[in-house]
Order: structure tokens, then C-alpha cells, then sequence
């Protein structure tokens, strides 16, 4: 059963009680459901493929095409408007879809309807007329293993990956997130994460609109108008990455008495610096909580609650999602001690959309540490420990991926772009931690034999062919990049 079903009793038990409040307007419970209703049957005309498009701004518009698709029985595919062309084209062509749910802004934003490629219909919302009783219709039955998005994230080829996030998936983590916090529909969420994003999809989108919060989104996030929309509507949720709440603390006429309604400050992305969290705590007496997932286990694993929190922690597990710390040889690794990071639980992804050997590489069938039986663990790749209450330490990743504002950005990808230039021979990037975005890409430059080095130039060329968030903030030269026997660029021996 989909997450349409729980949306649906709250609209029809408070039909006019304010679900989403964001830049333009404030969405009703049943102008949801009844604006999804009515876009249901323009996709069904429209297309029969099973995905569809979905390319919006953080706004009360992304819920009405999620379970437009849904309603449907499509299965949606959100899109990254902060991809560049070349990486948007790919994930149209790689996920199949052929329509594109979107508004006038967000075709400006990107750069017009040209840069979305030739065959893809685009549905335009704010042109499509919601007037009127909508034909009325229950929501279909989905079985758990039913495909419910497809959320692109990057991947180690540098070619974004398609992560099959299925209604059992879904389904789960919002009824572990609603536990684990004691969440009710008293409750006000706000935040700006895209929805996009599987923290912004889920936790923003999906998990208030099930209990039958309201939700309050900005598109934007400009910290002054941040500080006002706390003052008006008084949250007590609040969800972004720690790097936005280092930015508030620059409001300079912001309060304690502004943030008392907070009561589950949510910082998640990316690690949360010591100086925003006591910083934070002095200026608003307000503690923040780290919590931690990934686009694959859909995507809360853990988090603090108020009543469950250790400083440094991301918390403990969700209702039935269990961490097991290996070493190398995938043994189980005692209390205290750093291994990989496996996560098993309904949350985990069904895989990576047309990549089962991807997906065989990131899940596994081992034993279980208590049981023995085979279970399907999740490789997070990265490196962590648990204390003897069962929290959750990261102290550092296998993989070599950078964490860029909350967005994973694997190195290959920028290189394969500067190695493109014509006066680059090879390249190599690494990550170098920064106070506001977590940490910003380095990039080291080898070149071709009588070029001249041309930061600008090199900085543009990435500019031209990488989201912004990609440009290294720093192109270094160096007359030759550190290798190993066999001739591979060995990053480690980089320093930032």
C-alpha cells in the first residue's frame, strides 16, 4: 500500500486544514489530493510509460505531481535542476521518461525548453486549468515491492546512478521516522532541501503529509526571510544541512525567543561542525540534531531525538533498520571499534535502475551477527562505530566521495571535465573541509607538454560543463600528479 492511502484520510477527515504553505500560496489538504486527482487523468492521456518527470521547486506543486504519478500508477522521477545539460539529458534518456511534469520558472531557471531534450512532452502546471470536482477515484493498491521513484544520485563512474526506491521502501521509512520521534499532527514542519533530494522527498514531503502536518517551504534559502518564517509560524521541525543553520547564525537581530518552538532541529547531509553546533546552541539555545542516511536506504537510517542524543552521535537506528560494523573481511566488528558501516532493513533500495552489477556491489547477503542467517545488508561505504547504547559514530568514508553542501560528488566526475580542456593531461581532485559547505573540491592539474596553467580558463571550462557546486575553488598546477608503479594517480599523497 502507497503512502497515497494515509495522505488521502487526512484529506478527507480536514479537507481545508493547511497542508503545504510555500513562496506563492497555502494548499489544503484536499486541494492536494483533488489538484493530484486532476493531474492523474492529464498523465494517463498523456503518456504510457511507466515513469514520469518531475522537475520543480521545493514547493506545494512537487506533492500534487508525486501523487499525480501515483494515482497514475507511474512511478516519478524527480529531477536535479542544478545538474548541468549534458548530466540532466543523461538521466532523462537513462530513466526512460518521455514527460516531464514542470512550471514556466523552472524552464527559465535551466536555461528554456531547449535544454531539455527533443521527444520529452513537457506537462506544464501552471498552465493546466485545476478547476472543478476532479473524476474521483481511490488510490491504487501497490505492492511493496512496486517501484515508487527513481532518485539519481551520483555514481563512481561519474555518471548519476538511479536509485529504485520502491512503496514498501517509502512506506517504511516514514512509519519508522514517525516512531522514533514521537511525530504527531500537532506538529509544523519547515525547511528548504529540494525535493529532489531523498531527505527533502521523504522528510519533507512524504512524512508530514502522513502524519497531516503543515508544512512551510521556501524555495530559496535567504536566512533573513528563513529567520521570518520561523517567527510567523513557529515550527517545531525543522530539517536542513549544517551548513544553512551556520548561515543563520548571521541574522544578526534573530533570538532564542525566535527558535523556541523548535523542538527537533534536524542537520543531516554532511558532518555537523563543532563551531555551528555551540555556536548555535549559545546564540538560540537550541541543540542540534544529527541524524544520517543515504539515497539508498530511502533515506533515514538514524538520527538524535530529543530524548535520545549524544553530541557527535547521528543517533540511533529507525524501528527495524539494524547497522553492523565489519572490518575488511566483512567479520562483525565489536562496540567501539571503526569498520564499514552495513544497513539492513525495509528501507534498504530494491537497487540501482539497469545496474545489477552496481547493485550486487552494494548489497549483500551475509550472515547476521546474532542470528546467522543470510540478510540483505546495504555497503554504505562508509566508516563508523557504535557505543554500548547503540549510537552511531561516523568517523570517516571508504569511498572517495566528497559531500559538497549536502550533495555527493565522487571526484571522477569533475576530473573527466577538466581532462577534457585541452591543456590538461590529467587530473585529480580531492576534498578539503570548509566551515560552510562541508567541503569544496581541490583540483590538481597536470599539463600537456608546452601549456601554459590558465586557472580562469580551466575554472570556466568546468563552469560550462558542471553544476555550479562542482567547480573546484581551487585549480592547482603541478609538473607531474603522484602515481603508483602501475601509473595510477594516487590522491591520498594530494594535501589540500
Amino acid at each position: 500500500m502507497s503512502l497515497l492511502w494515509p495522505i488521502v484520510r487526512n484529506a478527507i477527515s480536514s479537507s481545508s486544514r493547511p497542508a503545504v504553505i510555500d513562496d506563492r500560496r497555502t494548499y489544503s489538504y484536499g486541494e492536494l489530493i483533488g489538484g493530484a486527482l486532476h493531474l492523474a487523468d492529464q498523465i494517463e492521456a498523456a503518456t504510457q510509460n511507466p515513469h514520469v518527470g518531475i522537475m520543480l521547486p521545493t514547493s506545494g506543486a512537487f506533492p500534487i505531481a508525486l501523487m499525480g504519478a501515483w494515482f497514475a500508477r507511474r512511478a516519478a522521477v524527480p529531477l536535479n535542476y542544478l545538474l548541468a545539460e549534458d548530466e540532466l539529458a543523461y538521466v532523462i534518456k537513462d530513466s526512460g521518461i518521455d514527460t516531464l511534469i514542470t512550471v514556466g520558472p523552472m524552464l527559465d531557471f535551466v536555461g528554456g525548453a531547449e535544454k531539455i531534450p527533443r521527444g520529452v512532452n513537457l506537462m506544464m502546471l501552471d498552465k493546466i486549468k485545476f478547476e472543478g470536482l476532479p473524476p474521483l477515484r481511490w488510490p491504487p493498491y501497490a505492492h511493496p515491492d512496486d517501484l515508487a521513484v527513481l532518485l539519481y544520485t551520483s555514481g563512481t563512474s561519474g555518471r548519476p546512478k538511479g536509485v529504485m526506491l520502491t512503496h514498501g521502501n517509502l512506506q517504511s521509512n516514514v512509519s519508522g521516522c514517525i516512531e522514533h520521534a514521537n511525530i504527531s499532527d500537532a506538529d509544523t514542519f519547515l525547511g528548504v532541501l529540494p525535493q529532489f533530494h531523498s531527505f527533502g522527498l521523504t522528510g519533507l514531503t512524504l512524512l508530514p503529509l502522513a502524519v497531516g502536518c503543515t508544512i512551510v517551504y521556501s524555495a530559496r534559502f535567504l536566512p533573513k526571510r528563513i529567520v521570518k518564517l520561523i517567527r510567523e509560524h513557529k515550527p517545531c521541525i525543522t530539517m536542513a544541512v549544517p551548513s544553512m543553520y551556520g548561515t543563520l547564525l548571521s541574522v544578526k537581530d534573530a533570538t532564542p525567543d525566535d527558535f523556541a518552538s523548535v523542538r527537533i532541529p534536524i542537520s543531516g547531509g554532511e558532518p555537523l561542525p563543532d563551531a555551528t553546533y555551540e555556536a548555535f546552541k549559545q546564540k538560540f539555545a537550541v541543540r542540534l540534531l544529527e541524524g544520517y542516511g543515504l539515497t539508498e536506504t530511502s533515506p533515514v537510517a538514524c538520527w538524535c531525538t530529543p530524548d535520545m542524543r549524544k553530541r557527535h552521535s547521528v543517533g540511533t537506528p529507525l524501528p527495524d533498520v539494524e547497522f553492523c560494523i565489519v572490518d575488511n573481511d566483512d567479520q562483525p566488528l565489536p562496540t567501539g571499534e571503526e569498520g564499514e558501516i552495513l544497513i539492513t532493513g525495509p528501507n534498504i533500495m530494491a537497487g540501482y535502475y539497469n545496474l545489477p552489477k552496481a547493485t550486487a556491489e552494494a548489497i549483500d547477503q551475509l550472515p547476521h551477527p546474532d542470528t546467522g542467517r543470510d540478510t540483505r545488508y546495504f555497503r554504505s561505504g562508509d566508516i563508523g562505530k557504535l557505543d554500548e547504547d547503540g549510537f552511531l559514530y561516523l568517523t570517516g568514508r571508504k569511498k572517495e566521495m566528497l559531500i559538497i553542501a549536502g550533495e555527493n560528488v565522487f571526484p571522477r566526475e569533475i576530473e573527466e571535465v577538466l581532462n577534457r580542456h585541452d591543456t590538461v593531461a590529467a587530473s585529480a581532485v580531492i576534498g578539503k573541509t570548509d566551515g560552510m559547505r562541508g567541503e569544496v573540491p581541490i583540483a590538481f592539474v597536470e599539463l600537456v607538454e608546452d601549456a601554459a596553467f590558465d586557472d580562469t580558463a580551466l575554472r570556466a571550462h568546468c563552469r560550462d560543463n558542471l553544476a555550479q557546486f562542482k567547480v573546484p575553488r581551487e585549480i592547482r598546477h603541478l609538473d607531474e600528479l603522484p602515481r603508483n608503479p602501475t601509473g595510477k594517480i594516487m590522491r591520498r599523497h594530494l594535501e589540500p
